[in-house]
C-alpha cells in the first residue's frame, strides 16, 4: 500500500480531470489540479516515508548517478523525437500555464516543474521498479534484489508504464531504460535520478519552445 497509494492518488486525480472535461471544464479551469495532486501525493510519500527502505539502505555512487543521468538524458532525446502518430494515443491537451491575457503564471510552472521532476520520478519509482517490477518476479518482493528481476517482469513493467503515457512507445522504451537501470544498479535511486533527469529536461525544453503537449 505504501508503494500503491501515491500512484493510485496521482492516477485518480487524471480520472478526476477527464470527467470535469467531460463536464465542461475548460482547461484554464483546471490548471489548480496539478498543485493539488501534487500536494497530495507529497502528503503519502511523507506519510509512508518509514516504509521506503531501500531509499535508505542502498545508496547510489557517484558512477551511478553520472551513468543515471545520461541514461536520463538519452530518454529525453527519445521522449520528444519518439512521436510519429502510431506512437501516440490520442491526443495529449498538455499544460499551458499561460492565462487567457496569453501571460505564464510562473507559480504554475513552479509547481509544474517541482512536481515532474522532484515528486512523479520518486512516486512512480516506488511503484514502478520498486514495487511492480519486483512483485511480478516474486510475491515476497521486499525479499526481492533488484538483480533477480527477470525479462518477463521487466517487459510487463516497461509496457504498463508506456501505456500510461501518450506517447506509449516512448513510454515503453524509458519504462525499459530505468527498469534495466534498476536492475543492473541495484538501488533505486538510479532510476529515479535517470527520471528526474529526463522530466527535468523536458520541462525545460516545453518552457523554451512552448510545447505544452507534452506536459
Amino acid at each position: 500500500m505504501a508503494r500503491i497509494a501515491p500512484f493510485a492518488a496521482y492516477m485518480a486525480f487524471i480520472a478526476i480531470a477527464d470527467l470535469l472535461d467531460r463536464l465542461g471544464w475548460s482547461a484554464q479551469q483546471m490548471l489548480w489540479l496539478y498543485p493539488l495532486k501534487i500536494a497530495a501525493v507529497v502528503a503519502l510519500l511523507v506519510f509512508y516515508r518509514r516504509q521506503y527502505v531501500e531509499l535508505f539502505t542502498a545508496r547510489p555512487s557517484l558512477r551511478d548517478v553520472a551513468v543515471a543521468s545520461v541514461v536520463g538524458a538519452i530518454v529525453f532525446v527519445l521522449w520528444i523525437n519518439l512521436n510519429a502518430g502510431w506512437m501516440q494515443i490520442g491526443a495529449s491537451a498538455g499544460y499551458n500555464p499561460a492565462g487567457t491575457d496569453g501571460r505564464i503564471d510562473w507559480v504554475l510552472v513552479a509547481c509544474r516543474v517541482a512536481g515532474a521532476a522532484l515528486v512523479v520520478p520518486v512516486m512512480e519509482e516506488l511503484f514502478w521498479r520498486s514495487f511492480l517490477q519486483r512483485w511480478l518476479a516474486k510475491a515476497q518482493f521486499l525479499d526481492c534484489r533488484p538483480a533477480e528481476v527477470g525479462v518477463k517482469a521487466l517487459a510487463i513493467t516497461s509496457v504498463l508504464f508506456g501505456f500510461e503515457h501518450n506517447l506509449w512507445f516512448a513510454g515503453i522504451v524509458a519504462g525499459l531504460a530505468y527498469g534495466l537501470l534498476y536492475m543492473r544498479a541495484g538501488n533505486l535511486w538510479s532510476p529515479i535520478v535517470a527520471h528526474a533527469v529526463t522530466n527535468g529536461m523536458l520541462a525545460g525544453w516545453v518552457l523554451a519552445t512552448g510545447s505544452w503537449t507534452y506536459w
